[in-house]
C-alpha cells in the first residue's frame, strides 16, 4: 500500500537532515524537549483493571537546531472510539499554539507507534517525514482494529521507514522498544546537561520503568539473591546506556529521574 511513498532508512545510514535551512552557524545549541497535552481518556475496567483509570495523552516536541519533530500526534476521532474511551481531545493545532507554534512550524514526526491515540493529527502534517519502524506500519495497515485506518493511509504521506535503531538527527535516536506493539519505538535526544528519552508507551508509568531499572541493578549487584527480580526487556539496558538525566511517557505526567 505505502510502497511508492516509503523510503528505507537503515542504522547505518547518516543522520536525516529534516530542515537544512534551519541550520544554525556558530555555537550549537541544545535541543530541547518540551511537553504537549493532548487532553485524557478514561480507559474502561476490561483494560485498566477493576475500575475505570483516566490517562492524559501527551506528545513531546524536540526543538533540535536543525528541525522539529514531534514525537506522537494527539488521538484520533471515531464515535465508537470516543464513546468507549470517553475523550476529552485536545487538537493537535491548539496543542502546538500553547507552545506558541503552528503546525508549519513542525519539520518531521516520530510516532512512538500507530494507536489512534498517538497518530491522530498525522494527516495535517502530510507531507513531512513520518519515522515509523516497518514492522509497526506493517501491522498498522494489515490488522484490522489495530488503529483508525484514515490515520495511517491519507494523501501525501511521506513515510521514512526504519528496520532498528537510527540517528535522525545530530544526536536524536530512535530506538525499538518492543513490547506494547511489536514496533513501539522510543526516542532518546542527548543534550550537554543530561540525556532526555521520550519513552512514549513502552511503559505505562514511570514506576514500572523505574522498578525495572532498579532490577537491572539489583541483579548486577548480587545475581544469586535478585534471580527472582522481573528485568524487564534487553531495551531498557539500551535505553539506561544513554545515561538519561530524564525519562518520559505518553500516558504518565511522572517522570522517571535517576
Amino acid at each position: 500500500m505505502f510502497a511508492d511513498r516509503c523510503k528505507p532508512v537503515r542504522a547505518t545510514r547518516p543522520p536525516v537532515v529534516l530542515a537544512a535551512g534551519r541550520r544554525q552557524t556558530g555555537a550549537m545549541r541544545d535541543a530541547t524537549v518540551a511537553r504537549l497535552d493532548y487532553g485524557y481518556f478514561v480507559r474502561p475496567p476490561d483494560e485498566a483493571g477493576p475500575e475505570p483509570s483516566p490517562r492524559p495523552c501527551l506528545g513531546y516536541l524536540v526543538d533540535h537546531p536543525e528541525a522539529r519533530l514531534l514525537v506522537d500526534t494527539g488521538m484520533g476521532t471515531d464515535p465508537e472510539v470516543d464513546a468507549y474511551y470517553r475523550l476529552h481531545r485536545i487538537e493537535l493545532p491548539d496543542a502546538l499554539a500553547r507552545l506558541g507554534l503552528r503546525l508549519d512550524d513542525v519539520d518531521a514526526v516520530a510516532n512512538c507507534h500507530l494507536h489512534f491515540d498517538h497518530c491522530g493529527g498525522n494527516p495535517l502534517l502530510s507531507g513531512r517525514p513520518i519515522f515509523v519502524q516497518r514492522v509497526e506500519l506493517e501491522m498498522a495497515t494489515t490488522t484490522e482494529g489495530y488503529t483508525l485506518p484514515e490515520l495511517v493511509d491519507a494523501p501525501g504521506f511521506r513515510y521514512e521507514v526504519l528496520d532498528g535503531e537510527a540517528e535522525v538527527l545530530p544526536g536524536v535516536f530512535v530506538v525499538p522498544t518492543p513490547g506494547h506493539t511489536p514496533g513501539h519505538q522510543s526516542v532518546v535526544v542527548r543534550r550537554r546537561d543530561g540525556t532526555v528519552v521520550v519513552a512514549g508507551q513502552s511503559h505505562e508509568t514511570a514506576m514500572e520503568y523505574g522498578t525495572e531499572v532498579l532490577a537491572r541493578r539489583a541483579a548486577g549487584e548480587d545475581a544469586h539473591a535478585m534471580a527472582d527480580l522481573r528485568l524487564g526487556p534487553e531495551w531498557v539496558a539500551r535505553l539506561q546506556s544513554f545515561d538519561p538525566a530524564r525519562v518520559v511517557f505518553a500516558h504518565d505526567r511522572s517522570v522517571f529521574e535517576p
